[in-house]
C-alpha cells in the first residue's frame, strides 16, 4: 500500500451512506444518453466499471423535461429514464458499489435548440457570455433567459421533489442537489446572476431560498441524511461571479449545518482561474457535517486533506473518468491513465468504457 494515501482507505459515513473508502467519483457530464435522454446499457457498463469508488455521484440529470443544456444528457422524469437508471444502479450494486443521482436544472445554460424553441429561465434576464453551447450544428451563443416569476417557482420545487422520488424508484442510494457551476440553483445563489428584488433575491437568505426549498423537497422523500448538496462559490464557469463568495459560503455553511445532510460537496476553486480565495476553511469552521471537496486534488493532497480533518472525502473527476479502477491504482501507487479530452462528450464507447484497468 502507498503509505502516503492511507487515510483515503478508511471507511466513512456520509449521513446514512456507509462508504468503504473516501475516494469518490465526481459527477461528470458525458453526453452518452440514448434518444429521449434515456440511460442505456453503455452507461450501465461505464458506472459499473467504477463501482470501487467509495461513492459514485452520477452525472447532472434533468429533474424535469425541457431544460436540456447538453443535448444528450440523461433525465429522470420519464418511465423509460427511470428504467434505464434502474439498470445502472443494479449494475453498480452488483459490483458492490454505492451510487447517488445528481438532480439538476440547467437554467440559463439551456438552449432553445435543445428544447423545442423554448427560452431558458433564470433568476434575471442575463445571458452567459464567456462560452458558447455545443450543438450537432456546431457552437451557438447562449441566449438571454427569461426571468422566472415567483409564482412559477413552486412548480420547479415540485419537479425536484418528483425527481428525488424517481431516483428512489430507480434504485439510487440517495441524491445530490446540483447547486453549482452557474446552473439554475447556483444562478439564484450568486449576485452576479441574480439581480432580483423580492423573496428570491437581494440578501443571502433571499438568494438561497430556492436551494433551501429544493433541499427540503428532496429531504421529504429521502430524509436529509441521504441528500447531498454541491456548491461552487468561486467557479466562474457559465459567467458566474459573486461579490462576496466567502461571506456567502459562511452563510450557507451555517444554514446547511442545521439540516443534518448526508454531505456538503464543495468545489474549492475556479475552472478558469479568474476568482481566488479559500472557501473550504470557513466552510469547515461553520459546517460540522461531512464535507466532500473537489477540483484538482492529487491522491497525496487528498489524503493530507482527509488526515488533517479539513475534509472527510475527496471527489475525483477526470482521474476517475480515465481510471475505472482509481482506488486500486492509488492503493498501489500505480501510474494513472491520461484522460482524452477529445472524447469527453462524444458518443459511443471510445474514451468512455475502453480505458484500461491494471
Amino acid at each position: 500500500m502507498n503509505n502516503t494515501t492511507t487515510s483515503l482507505f478508511q471507511p466513512v459515513a456520509l449521513g446514512d451512506l456507509a462508504l468503504p473508502n473516501r475516494i469518490l467519483m465526481a459527477p461528470l457530464t458525458r453526453c452518452r444518453a440514448e434518444a429521449g435522454h434515456v440511460p442505456g446499457a453503455l452507461m450501465a457498463e461505464y458506472y459499473a466499471q467504477r463501482a470501487s469508488a467509495g461513492l459514485i455521484v452520477a452525472e447532472a440529470t434533468m429533474a424535469m423535461e425541457g431544460n436540456s443544456a447538453f443535448y444528450s444528457e440523461p433525465g429522470v422524469y420519464s418511465e423509460a429514464q427511470i428504467a434505464g437508471w434502474r439498470a445502472v444502479t443494479d449494475a453498480v450494486h452488483d459490483k458492490g458499489g454505492r451510487i447517488v443521482l445528481q438532480i439538476w436544472h440547467g437554467g440559463r445554460a439551456c438552449h432553445p435548440y435543445f428544447n423545442g424553441g423554448r427560452t431558458p429561465v433564470a433568476p434575471s434576464p442575463l445571458a452567459i457570455t464567456n462560452d458558447e453551447i455545443h450543438t450537432p450544428e456546431g457552437k451557438k451563443p447562449h441566449v438571454e433567459p427569461r426571468e422566472l416569476r415567483d409564482d412559477e417557482i413552486p412548480a420547479l420545487v415540485e419537479g425536484f421533489r418528483r425527481a428525488a422520488e424517481n431516483a428512489r424508484t430507480a434504485g439510487f442510494d440517495g441524491v445530490e442537489i446540483h447547486g453549482a457551476n452557474g446552473y439554475l440553483l447556483d444562478s439564484f445563489l450568486r449576485d452576479g446572476a441574480n439581480r432580483r428584488t423580492g423573496a428570491y433575491g437581494g440578501s443571502f437568505e433571499g438568494r438561497a431560498r430556492l436551494l433551501l426549498e429544493v433541499i427540503s423537497a428532496a429531504s421529504s422523500v429521502w430524509g436529509g441524511r441521504r441528500v447531498g448538496v454541491r456548491i461552487s462559490p468561486l467557479n466562474s464557469y457559465n459567467s458566474m461571479i459573486d461579490s462576496d463568495p466567502v461571506g456567502l459560503s459562511i452563510w450557507l455553511a451555517e444554514k446547511l449545518d442545521t439540516l443534518d445532510l448526508a454531505y456538503l460537496h464543495v468545489m474549492r476553486a475556479d475552472f478558469f482561474n479568474q476568482q481566488h480565495g479559500d472557501v473550504l476553511t470557513p466552510i469547515r469552521r461553520h459546517f460540522h457535517g461531512p464535507i466532500v471537496a473537489n477540483m484538482g486534488y492529487s491522491p497525496v493532497e487528498a489524503a493530507e486533506a482527509v488526515s488533517s480533518g479539513q475534509v472527510d472525502a475527496v471527489a475525483f473527476g477526470t482521474a476517475f473518468l480515465a481510471n475505472p479502477d482509481l482506488p486500486a491504482r492509488i492503493h498501489t501507487g500505480a501510474p494513472l491513465n491520461t484522460p482524452d479530452s477529445a472524447t469527453f462528450y462524444s458518443p459511443g464507447p471510445k474514451g468512455y468504457t475502453d480505458y484500461p484497468t491494471l
